[in-house]
């Protein structure tokens, strides 16, 4: 846990944005992580006026390592013009990688090692890297060796057939060998999700994503996105699916659990390529530079708990968390964005959160935390409509959890997630005012 009162210096938000989000396969198909980091930290540059070389350091999530880039925070940087000089480095935590980008450069202000802090993530899903099986690259590593041409006559003893199919990153979890979905599908089970609910808040996740688009409510945390070779523009997400309906949600069978799962390619998020950044600085150096902070960054906290029977539950235990750091509950909360991996899980951390039985047994709270209400939660859409670029999604959380204060007229926001190997986050923001506290 991470408290507010742990230091002199307040972290705020002084701005997010992010490229739009896209389905993989699609506008940024041709295009590395690195890219697509760079064109959000340059975007970000560019709107802000604010000289490079004062940024103390570079702070980026991803998943999924390319391994021509393995620091790729470092490669965004200097792709996008940031000095050499300034120090970047990459996080890597699921779902949750971003947000251990923002709250990293959280720790760095309040202990008073930096000022300026530009934290992001960056995912692609369309060229994941791909490799041999295990024999086979123990070949290629013993071929190094090989001096004369009769050596490598050597090569292809003892390989079969099998040894030489690729072999893709893994979907289900190592230590459980259980896949996301499948979780997801018993998650709603003991939660008393049904496929109608998740049908509903699926479709609702599309329509409010649509409108949003439509009215332009996402446009302050939207970049250009300029792809190359031709430079085609995208200005907007695309996986959002406005004239979705009960009835086609209804058509499609279970993706997980057959035949009888509930979780289906309708209710879960789809793979997804983006990325995003922000600006993050103690209140008093963004104020001195003339920038007007969008909101405090107060307590955070990380949870995790056993990922074969609570793999998405993380959001339960680290909600309630924060809210008792800043001795506040639900009804003080007047934004909520949740990350959406999949509807089943959103609503069975909902019905978590209002159960005694779970408070009683899970969380030794005498009474349940409450009812997150639907009216304030997740108003522009979420994951399952705009997107889920793994690395990238908590600062997309954050950013839009920030505007919508603003907004909205709201003061506190809860920004939570769930990620793999049962972990899970949850950050409270206030919006800015002239002050401190």
């Amino acid at each position: 846990m991470n408290q507010i009162t742990n230091s002199d210096f307040n972290a705020v938000l002084v701005d997010g944005a992010r490229i739009p989000f896209l389905k993989s396969g699609t506008d940024y198909n041709d295009l590395m992580a690195y890219d697509l980091g760079r064109m959000a930290i340059k975007g970000l540059l560019a709107r802000n006026d604010l000289n490079p070389s004062d940024i103390d350091r570079v702070i980026m999530g991803t998943v999924i390592q390319e391994v021509k880039t393995s620091n790729v925070a470092r490669e965004s940087a200097l792709g996008a013009g940031i000095p050499n000089s300034v120090p970047a480095h990459t996080t890597t935590m699921a779902c949750i990688s971003s947000n251990m980008a923002i709250t990293s450069g959280m720790d760095l202000i309040r202990s008073g090692q930096a000022k300026i802090i530009l934290a992001g993530g960056t995912e692609t899903m369309s060229d994941i890297p791909v490799r041999f099986k295990k024999k086979f690259r123990q070949k290629v590593l013993e071929a190094r060796k090989y001096r004369s041409p009769l050596d490598f006559l050597k090569f292809l003893k003892g390989l079969g057939f099998k040894d030489l199919m690729p072999e893709l990153p893994a979907i289900s979890e190592f230590s459980t060998g259980e896949t996301m979905g499948q979780s997801a599908d018993r998650m709603a089970a003991r939660f008393g999700v049904s496929r109608n609910d998740q049908d509903e808040f699926a479709m609702r996740s599309h329509h409010l994503a649509a409108k949003a688009t439509k009215e332009g409510l996402l446009e302050d945390e939207l970049l250009p996105a300029s792809v190359p070779p031709k430079f085609k523009v995208v200005h907007q997400d695309n996986g959002f699916r406005k004239d979705t309906s009960m009835e086609k949600l209804a058509k499609l069978r279970p993706a997980f659990i057959k035949p009888h799962g509930t979780v289906t390619a309708g209710n879960a998020s789809f793979l997804t390529d983006g990325a995003s950044a922000s600006l993050i600085m103690e209140e008093q150096t963004a104020l001195s530079l003339g920038f007007k902070p969008k909101a405090y960054l107060r307590s955070y906290t990380y949870v995790s708990q056993d990922p074969g029977e609570e793999l998405l539950l993380g959001p339960a235990y680290a909600s309630p968390k924060v809210l008792d750091a800043m001795n506040l509950s639900l009804d003080d909360i007047d934004v909520f964005e949740i990350h959406e991996a999949f509807a089943g899980q959103v609503l069975a951390v909902m019905n978590a959160l209002d159960s005694d039985e779970f408070a009683r047994n899970s969380l030794k709270r005498e009474k349940k935390v409450g009812r997150i209400p639907m009216e304030k939660t997740n108003t522009l859409g979420g994951s399952l409509s705009l997107g889920h670029p793994f690395g990238a999604t908590g600062v997309r959380l954050v950013t839009t959890a920030a505007n919508r204060l603003i907004r909205e007229d709201g003061k506190y926001a809860l920004v939570t997630a769930c990620a793999a190997g049962g972990q899970g986050h949850a950050i409270v923001l206030e919006r800015y005012s002239n002050v401190s506290s």
